[in-house]
C-alpha cells in the first residue's frame, strides 16, 4: 500500500508540473518585461500587469502589460518561448522550431489587436486611440528566423523603442484618470477569473 500511494502521489506530481508547467513559462516572461522597465524606463512610466478585461462579446480579455507614459499607452503582449521563429505581420499562425519539432501558435500582432480594441473602448472617452500602441515581446531565449514586424522585439530592446517616443501627449493629470478607468475596469486577479477567462476562450473556439 506504502509503494501504491507513493506512485499515485508521484503521477499526480507529474501531472502538476505538466499542467502548472505553461503557466509558470508565461508568468516568468512577464515579470521580464516588468523587470526592464524598473531598469529602463524607470520614472513617467507605470505598468500594470495582468489586466483581465470584459470585452465587447460577454467575454474577457487578458493583457499582460499595459505600459502608461506622458509620450502614449504600450500594450505588451509577452511571449516566452525558445528556439526558432517565423512569422509575418499578416499570417494566422507563427511557427515555433524546437529541436525538431514544429509548433503553431496565434500571430501575437493579431491577437495583441483584440487587447488594443478592448482597451481603446475602455478609454473611449478620455484619450484618443492613436496614443495607444501595440508591442510584442519574446524572450531572449528564442531567435527569429524571418524578418519581423517593426513592433516586434526580442529581450529588453522594446524600451528603446519606447524611448522614441518623446512627445508628451497625455497629462499628468489625464494620465492618472486613464489609470483610474482601467483599474476601475480589470476584473480581480483570482483563479477564478482566470478559470473564466480560459473557459471562454475555449467557447469561443467552439464556435468558430
Amino acid at each position: 500500500m506504502p509503494l501504491l500511494w507513493m506512485v499515485i502521489g508521484f503521477s499526480v506530481f507529474i501531472t502538476a508540473i505538466k499542467i502548472l508547467k505553461p503557466v509558470i513559462k508565461g508568468k516568468a516572461g512577464e515579470f521580464a518585461v516588468q523587470l526592464h522597465v524598473k531598469l529602463y524606463l524607470k520614472e513617467k512610466y507605470i505598468v500594470l500587469n495582468d489586466c483581465t478585461l470584459p470585452d465587447d462579446e460577454k467575454g474577457t480579455t487578458q493583457i499582460d502589460h499595459i505600459l502608461l507614459s506622458p509620450y502614449g499607452i504600450f500594450v505588451i503582449e509577452t511571449k516566452n518561448y525558445k528556439g526558432w521563429i517565423f512569422g509575418g505581420e499578416h499570417q494566422k499562425t507563427w511557427t515555433q522550431k524546437l529541436f525538431k519539432q514544429s509548433f503553431k501558435f496565434q500571430n501575437p500582432l493579431h491577437q495583441n489587436y483584440k487587447h488594443v480594441k478592448v482597451l481603446e473602448n475602455v478609454l473611449a472617452d478620455v484619450v484618443d486611440p492613436s496614443y495607444i500602441h501595440s508591442l510584442v515581446v519574446f524572450m531572449p531565449d528564442c531567435e527569429f528566423k524571418t524578418q519581423m514586424p517593426k513592433n516586434v522585439f526580442k529581450g529588453a530592446s522594446w524600451t528603446d523603442h519606447v524611448k522614441k517616443y518623446k512627445e508628451e501627449v497625455i497629462s499628468p493629470m489625464k494620465l492618472k484618470r486613464i489609470q483610474l478607468r482601467i483599474e476601475k475596469e480589470v476584473l480581480e486577479k483570482s483563479w477564478q477569473t482566470n478559470r473564466a477567462h480560459v473557459s471562454n476562450l475555449r467557447n469561443k473556439r467552439d464556435v468558430s
